[in-house]
Order: C-alpha cells, then sequence, then structure tokens
C-alpha cells in the first residue's frame, strides 16, 4: 500500500496517475484538514472532499475541486433571503457537507464520519483525516484573522499575511488509522502541495514526524523555480519564514524524507534531489510520474 499526505490539487493530480498503476484498494489518502470550517451549518473539508470526489469519480478535474457539472442554486438564493456565503459551495457538495455535519452531530468521529460516506459512494481506497480534533488554520492579515480556506477562495490577492495560526493551542494528534495505515505502507509520498497550507499541518500533528522518520517517504516540490507561483501561495510561505521555492520546502521537511523531487526544469538545486518531470497539467503527465515515484520504491522496497 502506498500512503498519500493530501491537500491542495497537485496531489490529487498525482494520485489519479497512480490510479493507472495501483488499485484504489492499494491507496491510502491521509487528508490535510487545516481548511476545514462550518460554513452554513455544514461540514466543509475541501480536502477531505476532493479525495473523496476522486475516488467516486465525481470529482471536477477542470478546477480539482467539487463535484463535475454541479449547481449552485442554494448558493445563489441565499442571498436573496438575508444569507450569504465567502465562496460557492455546489449543491451536490453541500449535500455531502450536510451529511458529514448530521454524522458529526450524533457523535460520529471525523474519521468515522468520512469512512461512512466512502462506504456510502463505494470507494475502494483509505481516506483519512490526519486528525479527529480540530486542527483549523486562520490566516493573520495583521487587521483580523480569517479562516485558510476563506482566504485561499475568496480574499483579494493582495490581502497581507502576516503570519499563519493554528486555532488549537496544542498539536493534535494523528488518529490511530492514520498511524496503521503508515505503518501498514511501503512508502509515504507528500503529494505536491503547498508546504505552509496543505503538508506543515499534516507534519505538526503530535506523532506524525516520528513515524515518518521510520518510513520511506518521497515528497514532490509543487515550486519549479522557472514558473512563478500563485501570490497566494507565496505569501502563505513567506508566512512560515521562505520563499516559494524547492529548496525551501526540502527545508521545512528535514529529516523525514528519503527522496526529494523537483522539476527538471527548475534551476534552484537541492542537493541529492531527484529531477523529474512534475508538471501535472494532464492525466499523461500525472501517470507518466506515477510510474516513476512508483519505480523509485519499488527498487527501495525490494
Amino acid at each position: 500500500m502506498i500512503t498519500f499526505l493530501s491537500g491542495g490539487t497537485g496531489t490529487p493530480a498525482l494520485i489519479r496517475g497512480v490510479r493507472q498503476i495501483l488499485y484504489d484498494s492499494e491507496i491510502a489518502v491521509v487528508a490535510n484538514t487545516a481548511e476545514d470550517l462550518w460554513i452554513s451549518g455544514s461540514h466543509c473539508a475541501p480536502d477531505i472532499d476532493t479525495a473523496v470526489f476522486l475516488f467516486a469519480g465525481i470529482l471536477d478535474t477542470g478546477r480539482w475541486w467539487g463535484i463535475r457539472g454541479d449547481t449552485y442554486a442554494t448558493h445563489n438564493y441565499l442571498p436573496k433571503v438575508a444569507g450569504g456565503e465567502p465562496f460557492p459551495v455546489g449543491d451536490r457538495a453541500r449535500a455531502v457537507q450536510i451529511a458529514r455535519a448530521a454524522l458529526l452531530r450524533d457523535g460520529l468521529t471525523l474519521t468515522e464520519a468520512v469512512r461512512a460516506q466512502c462506504r456510502s459512494l463505494n470507494i475502494g481506497a483509505t481516506v483519512l483525516p490526519v486528525t479527529d480534533a480540530d486542527a483549523a488554520h486562520f490566516v493573520d492579515t495583521g487587521t483580523g484573522r480569517i479562516p485558510l480556506l476563506e482566504y485561499r477562495m475568496a480574499a483579494d490577492p493582495g490581502t497581507e499575511v502576516r503570519d499563519l495560526v493554528r486555532a488549537a493551542a496544542e498539536s493534535p494528534e494523528i488518529t490511530g488509522e492514520v498511524r496503521a495505515a503508515i505503518e501498514a505502507s511501503d512508502a509515504v509520498v507528500i503529494g505536491p502541495a503547498n508546504p505552509a497550507a496543505s503538508i506543515l499541518p499534516i507534519l505538526d500533528c503530535a506523532g506524525m514526524r516520528d513515524l515518518l522518520r521510520d518510513a520511506f517517504v518521497v515528497a514532490v516540490s509543487p515550486f519549479s523555480g522557472g514558473v512563478a507561483p500563485d501570490p497566494k501561495d507565496a505569501a502563505l510561505m513567506y508566512a512560515v519564514g521562505e520563499p516559494p521555492t524547492a529548496p525551501a520546502v526540502s527545508r521545512l521537511y528535514g529529516d523525514i524524507v528519503d527522496v526529494f523531487v523537483q522539476d527538471i526544469h527548475d534551476p534552484d538545486d537541492v542537493p541529492g534531489s531527484l529531477r523529474l518531470e512534475t508538471r501535472l497539467m494532464h492525466e499523461r503527465q500525472a501517470e507518466s510520474l506515477a510510474w516513476d515515484i512508483m519505480a523509485v520504491i519499488r527498487h527501495a522496497i525490494s
């Protein structure tokens, strides 16, 4: 089994390629929960939902967000009844979030609620939130704090980002299910997601870094150096004290990584890195990168 630490849009794109090589039952996804928030009474968990929608075959792979062909009748009607939301939520995606909210209110953990929804959608892969505790993060703009997801989805690109702040005072703990999945895996792949928003919140969960030091870990940089990053991605990286570059990603991950992958065209250099084509513009590129990564893993465990 291969376990992915997943957030953002790059990791699901890579997983789509891996699905051409492995059965879904051989894939586990540990999803970032730093962007989770309650919106209009429902539980929005973007990185969990993206993984669930991908394996259910309904993900909008044009945006790597939401459900393909979804409608927005509820979101569009809310302002007419003195309501409103900071960003659009599709009607079918909202149904998933409403159902999960009900499961949570009934006393299920987030892990149990996600498992129930995966079962209902006949998903063969294992999709796990990294923690059942509150791991929400906020962006400190200097004049206030806004939820991380709201910043990424709705804030002006010029919004000042002074800091990235976890809501809880203590680091949340990884779940037993996450620990079991990683211990049972041949390798762990840290996908090409913004470290500040998507991966560091996973790594900062109590027990995760120690667990990964005993695993074979491949990390893929989301930055290629020659391509300007999204302004918000850059701002979040600077908020954690690093520029949006592959060397910075390597520094943030530290000694948990056995093989660091950076783009073959990246002008920046990470000593000892594996240079591959990491662009994931279409499915063939994703499958090609997946084959390369799987070759590295198979060589390491043989």
